[in-house]
This record gives C-alpha cells, structure tokens and sequence, in this order.
C-alpha cells in the first residue's frame, strides 16, 4: 500500500542531512529504526519497509529495527537533537524530512490506528525537543543559531505533522467507505478515522504547565516497579513434574534439570567448606514468540528457590521501558529499583536486545551488571529474545558476556505438539472437540507462515479463545441449548471470517459461497 512514499521521505531526509553534514549510515540506521518502530503494527509491514530500504525481507531485521527504534515514539533520535539545536532553515529541513519519514512508515502494510498514533507520537517527538537535550556534536557549518527561533517555530511545525496525519487518515476514510466495504481494511475501526484538527499554538503558560505535567508523570514512572509475581510454595520434586508436564521442549527441560543440578551439588559443596569454581546462575533463553521462554523462566524461579538458591523465589518480568528511564541518571535508579524487587528470585528480561544501541541502554546495562555483582548470591537474571540479536547483545558487552555463559533454545513447536497444546486448552476449558476440528486446526497450521513472526503457542490460544467467541455466537439464537452444544466446538468456529471479494477496480463483490444473500436463497 503507498508503495514508494516511503521512499521519497527517505530522499528528502538524505538531502536535508548532506546540508547538515551528517554521516549517511546513521541517517540511515535511524530512519530504518524509527519507521520500523512506527510501523510495526501493521500486518504485512516488515516485507514493505525491506522493500523500501532494498533490503531482503527478513522478519528478525525489521524486528530488530523495531525493538531499537520504540525510544523515538517518545524521544528524539541522536541527529534529531543535534539539528534541532542548529535552529537554522538546514535544521528544520531536516527535522521535517524525518517528520515525514514517519507519517510515510504509518502506511506501510496494512495501516491501522496503532500505527498512526506512533506516527503523531514519534513525529512530535522529533519536533518538541528542548535546547538542552542538544547532541554535542560540532558545528559542522560554523553557523550562528538562535536561541529562541526553533523554539517558537516547533508548534507550528507539530501543526503541520497533525495536517499531513489528518490528510493520510481522510485518504484511508474515503477508501474504506467508497472503494471498499465498511471496516475491509484490517484493524482499522471507520470512526477512528475522522480527519485530526491542527492543535493550536499553545500559550506560554500552556507550554509550562506541559512541561510540568510531563516532569510529574516522569516522577510517577520512576516510582512504579513492575509488580512481582509470587510463586506457589512447592518442593523440588513438584516443579519438576510441572515442568515435565509441559508439551515439548525436552532439550530445555533437559537443560533445566542439569542447571539446577549443577547448582545445587556447588551450593553443598560451599556449605561443607570446599572449594568451589565460579558457576554464573545466569540464563539466555533464545526462540521465536510463544515457545514457553517466560513460562518456564517461573518454573526456574521456583526450582532455584525450593533448593534454597533463592530466598524469596519470585518473578519479576520486564522489557526495556521497564528499565530505561527518558533522561541519563534517571535511567540507572529505575533499573535500580527493579533489581531491588527482583532481589531474591528471578528478574526476566524480555527483548533484551533492545537495551543495545543507545547511552539510555548502556546506563541500564551498567546497572544491571553491578546488581548482578552485588546480588550475586540471591539473584537471578534471565534474558530473552531471537537468537541473532541475542548472541550480537552478549558479544558486545564484556560485563555481560563473562556473566551468561548458558544458553537455552527454545524450539518451535511441531505441528503434533501445537494440536496437544490446543487440546489441553479445550479440555482445560471445559469444551470438547467436534468431528472435523482437528483436520481444521492443521488446515489453518499447514496455511501458516512459519518465520520469526509466527506466534506458537500464542497462535494456537489465539485460535482457541476465536473459537470461543465464534461457538458463542452460533448459540446465540439457541434459547435453551443442550450440555452436548454448550461443551462442543464445532470445525466452522476455527475458521477465519470471510474477507470481501474485491475486483480489479477495488470495489467488493459479493462473495457467493459466504454471502448472506446465498445463505437465505432457496
């Protein structure tokens, strides 16, 4: 969709940039990152943005791209800071080239509200930057600046980011109501789609009660651990049948029992005076989404804890905005404070790659190394994510390296284990299968793309709780209906809505095989 946009944006914003002198690959690097950030959302997007970058589509590359660029839906890329601290015309081009860079990424794929929404956020981002948050880089230029000209132009330049959006979102509204049937476009709801209003200049006083209110909500971020997760007082012996219990992964389970044996065996050795080499608690855990990485990170939390490694025993799960925080100082005490709650069990990292490739990051990274010395004895710290972008975050930090040393992957699912998963889902829920239902489910998987995007076990419950919704609309008009059709799913609750049948011109046809005409024809 809007095949090339991108594109162009990215013409301008390498034009604005040579007038800045600014190196082209981190032009580079940040305009992939932000539009990928921006558009991650949206189906189909990632084979898009490769397009738009020549590059071969790689699922794992845009979500990478992704993970790095979510900072810049709420703060300004390094080179965003620098030009807006040039306050000249060269500085504004730039800003407003990757303003557009933005709104363009928001129509890759399948747009929906998500996306446009983190293209307004990422766009005022870029333009709302304070003088003092300037890069130190040099005046290339040797150009003289103005204190006060940026400044007083940025809410007139968010003006014109609102009226672009306001554009994008009036062209998907009129495609969505006269090209295509109501809602066609996925994930888009039509009365999200009313063209956006240019804010007003705000008044003085306005930008300072602004400034406050963002400070406030700055404080109460820093105040808000991640609430932990108490575990279930259980023996070694319990944890191990649960972990047993769980479909699959058996070189993980493998993996975890001889961790836990190797741990405990150095922990009696220690007690009984001997000497002992420095074992790391450490994990990585690598795989695709929806392998079981957080499930069994819990399991791991109560093994360690039930053989007295851990005092507590507890889970405390989180991602980079749980520990970067938006300004340097400020990040190093909200890490902090979730290795304090994290003291005594477990602390699961999720996407750690994403703490890579910024000082924000780095001070984060810092923190946790030293938590990890500190607490060495009653901490645990797990880290996450796609294997690739795994092994890149460990190599290039020593701090990080010298402390993970095991590895766990975690593989996707076969086709059999995903069928045993959503059977346990249907007989944990009280519902039994219908004749057909299975043969559905592997239609379904055997339609599946299976790349780094593809959900696993969270496709499959995905699947499930659809099926949930569809066997309760069947009943709908089923006054009293029997134990047998409360209990039974039926092989059409699987199967997806049917999409609109649209013709060369773009205008939908009715499908004859799903329509309600044929439905009530005799």
């Amino acid at each position: 969709m809007n095949q090339g946009i991108l594109k162009q944006a990215l013409a301008s914003l390498n034009e604005a940039s040579r007038a800045l002198g600014l190196d082209s690959g981190e032009v580079q690097l940040e305009a992939q990152q932000l539009s990928a950030a921006v558009a991650e959302s949206n189906v189909g997007a990632y084979l898009a943005w490769c397009a738009e970058f020549d590059l071969p589509a790689d699922a794992e590359s845009f979500t990478m791209a992704a993970t790095k660029g979510r900072r810049y839906r709420s703060a300004p890329t390094r080179l965003a800071s620098y030009a807006a601290n040039i306050r000249n015309a060269a500085g504004k081009n730039y800003l407003d080239a990757l303003v557009d860079v933005a709104t363009a990424a928001a129509m890759l794929g399948d747009p929906n509200p998500s996306s446009l929404g983190a293209a307004q956020a990422a766009a005022a981002a870029q333009l709302q930057i304070p003088p003092v948050l300037g890069a130190n880089l040099p005046n290339p230029n040797n150009v003289a600046t103005s204190d006060t000209q940026f400044v007083a132009n940025a809410p007139g330049i968010l003006n014109e980011v609102l009226a672009r959006l306001s554009q994008t979102q009036t062209a998907l509204l009129d495609l969505n109501t006269t090209a295509m049937t109501p809602g066609a476009i996925p994930g888009i709801n039509p009365s999200f789609l009313s063209p956006l209003e240019p804010n007003p200049a705000p008044s003085e006083s306005q930008q300072q009660a602004s400034e406050e209110n963002q400070a406030q909500a700055q404080t109460q971020t820093q105040s808000q651990a991640k609430l932990a997760k108490e575990l279930p007082e259980k023996s070694v012996d319990e944890w191990l049948e649960e972990l047993d219990a769980l479909v699959g992964l058996d070189t993980v389970k493998s993996e975890i029992r001889r961790q836990s044996a190797i741990l405990r065996i150095d922990s009696l050795r220690t007690e009984a005076g001997l000497k002992s080499p420095t074992i790391t608690r450490h994990l990585i855990f690598t795989g695709n989404p929806g392998t079981g990485k957080t499930t069994v990170a819990r399991m791991v939390a109560g093994i360690y804890k039930a053989l007295g490694l851990l005092s507590k025993g507890q889970l405390v799960e989180v991602d980079r905005s749980e520990l970067v925080a938006g300004y340097l100082g400020q990040t190093a005490m909200k890490t902090a404070e979730v290795i304090e709650q994290a003291k005594g069990g477990v602390l699961f990292i999720d996407e750690a790659y994403g703490l890579s490739g910024d000082q924000y990051g780095v001070e984060a990274i810092n923190t946790l190394v030293k938590g990890m010395e500190d607490n060495r004895d009653d901490l645990v710290i797990i880290v996450a994510g796609y294997p690739l972008p795994m092994a890149v975050f460990i190599s290039e930090n020593p701090g990080l390296s010298s402390r993970f040393r095991t590895e766990i992957n975690f593989p996707n699912y076969t086709d059999t284990e995903l069928h045993a998963i959503f059977n346990s889902m249907v007989t944990g829920g009280d519902f039994d299968l219908g004749e057909g239902v299975t043969e559905e489910l592997q239609t379904q998987l055997d339609n599946q793309i299976r790349d780094e995007t593809f959900g696993n076990a969270r496709y499959v419950r995905n699947v499930f709780e659809a099926a949930i919704g569809k066997h309760a609309w069947r009943l709908r008009d089923i006054e009293n209906p029997t134990l047998d059709e409360l209990r039974t799913i039926l092989p059409q609750d699987l199967r997806p809505d049917p999409q609109p049948v649209v013709d060369w011109d773009g205008v939908p046809t009715p499908d004859s095989d799903e329509s309600p005409q044929s439905e009530s024809s005799p």
